[in-house]
């Protein structure tokens, strides 16, 4: 991991440590162009033939019902199916503290304008299955669109060896009531819900991580289906001060390493010292890792600055944007102001990124790549549209009217200014509904 002085870098310096994106692979790109024309064109049949090319397993069904993943789900160890109801638990109590009312708001005498939310019908959940199966990603993204109350949630997993998905999904499945889980992996499985084939329901919008294949197919279905964010490698921004243990450090940044080799693991501290402890950590801890040649790479490509203060430190982190800032300081609060770009926050030394990532509550599906400059995280709000109302009394008209018909003869559209004029003065026998409405 290299070390970098903050007074010693230029701006241009800091934007090119900032800059995380990859280069473009024409290879990858042309990949995933012929799966997603393969998959619009031949449907189930090129689903099948994906599987057994890139998963190498021969599907005889396309998914798994409800009785199946019951009977999967059955397997499951009791002290995994306790830790996955107490998250779930979590998780469910904080989103759905998220669901809220408008009120109703006259911006004028007799102009009423509000908000309505209405639940995205149709939704598709990936659910990746790479070099780690991810349960806690299933309960992240399908208990808000359960919340939201979408009306069809479409959620494909690789499958495994044996052609089935293992008892942890099987059981998120059961528990979340989910009674179908498609076996389909890769960008394959964004071309079936963006397209819909015979077996697979074409979905509205498409939630869930990936790898480049699966990222690079949600960037190029945007013209057919909504995605939930940009997606890139996994990523932690750790600030530290005299305060912040050395060794649970070293564990938050490892934690973000073994993910994958191009995953960030960014350290930003205040002294040499305790960059120098935290770099001892990560060795001593590494070694003992199952994972440990993953993370080590991962550690390799990513680097340490040292800042004069914390709050240069967090000017820092705004630049970066990260998915995850771990604020290990004791005096935590008084940076949180400070915080500008940043797609979840965990403050203090007692708060390790991977509650976020399971249990806390909070949504573990972020923007990366500095996206969190200009992206919210997962949340019940990303299954919901909201919907604009407004409803006018004669008196409102009379009050707004001549307002409209200026801009609109303004603006040259006068069909506009004759939707106005012709109600303006327009005396009806017809009883106002908003009028009645304010004395019922």
């Amino acid at each position: 991991m290299k070390i970098y002085n903050y007074k010693d870098l230029s701006k241009s310096k800091i934007e090119e440590l900032c800059s995380r994106q990859i280069e473009d692979d024409k290879l990858i790109e042309e990949r995933v162009t012929d799966i997603l024309n393969t998959v619009k064109k031949d449907g189930d049949k090129a689903l099948f033939n994906f599987a057994k090319a890139f998963d190498k397993v021969e599907l005889e069904k396309l998914f798994l019902d409800a009785g199946e993943l019951k009977a999967i789900a059955a397997g499951i160890p009791a002290d995994a199916k306790k830790a996955i109801d107490t998250a779930y638990q979590n998780i469910k109590t904080f989103h759905q503290s998220q669901l809220k009312t408008e009120d109703k708001i006259e911006t004028m005498p007799g102009v009423v304008c509000w908000r309505e939310s209405r639940a995205i019908e149709k939704v598709g959940l990936y659910i990746p299955g790479g070099t780690a199966v991810l349960p806690s990603t299933f309960l992240m993204l399908a208990t808000p669109a359960i919340i939201a109350g979408c009306k069809e949630i479409v959620v494909c997993s690789p499958p495994q060896s044996d052609g089935k998905t293992n008892c942890y999904l099987a059981y998120c499945a059961v528990l979340l009531g989910i009674e179908k889980v498609y076996l389909i992996g890769g960008a394959q499985a964004v071309a079936a819900m963006a397209f819909g084939t015979e077996s697979v329901p074409q979905v509205y919008k498409i939630f869930g991580p990936g790898n480049r294949y699966v990222t690079t197919a949600k960037t190029m279905v945007q013209n057919k289906v909504a995605i939930d964010m940009p997606a890139g490698p996994s990523e932690v921004l750790v600030i530290a001060d005299e305060t912040a243990n050395p060794s649970f450090i070293a564990a938050d940044l490892l934690a973000q390493a073994e993910h994958g080799t191009d995953s960030q693991a960014i350290l930003v501290a205040t002294s040499e010292e305790i960059i120098t402890e935290i770099l001892k950590e990560i060795e001593n801890q590494l070694a003992v890792l199952p994972r440990k040649d993953i993370a080590a790479k991962a550690i390799a490509n990513s680097y340490a600055v040292l800042a004069e203060n914390l709050e240069q430190a967090m000017q820092f982190s705004n630049e970066y944007a990260p998915e995850h800032l771990i604020l290990a300081s004791e005096s935590h609060q008084k940076l949180i102001p400070l915080i500008i770009n940043a797609g979840s926050v965990f403050l203090g030394n007692f708060t390790p990124e991977s509650v976020g990532d399971y249990a806390s509550g909070t949504n573990h599906t972020l923007p990366t790549s500095g996206f969190a400059k200009a992206y919210s995280g997962v949340s019940t709000d990303a299954f919901l549209k909201k919907i604009t109302f407004q409803q006018l009394s004669a008196t409102g008209l009379n009050n707004i009217g001549p307002t409209v018909e200026i801009l609109a003869a303004a603006e040259g559209l006068e069909a506009h200014k004759n939707a106005v004029s012709i109600r303006l003065g327009f005396e009806s026998e017809v009883r106002d509904p908003m009028s009645e409405d304010k004395t019922t």
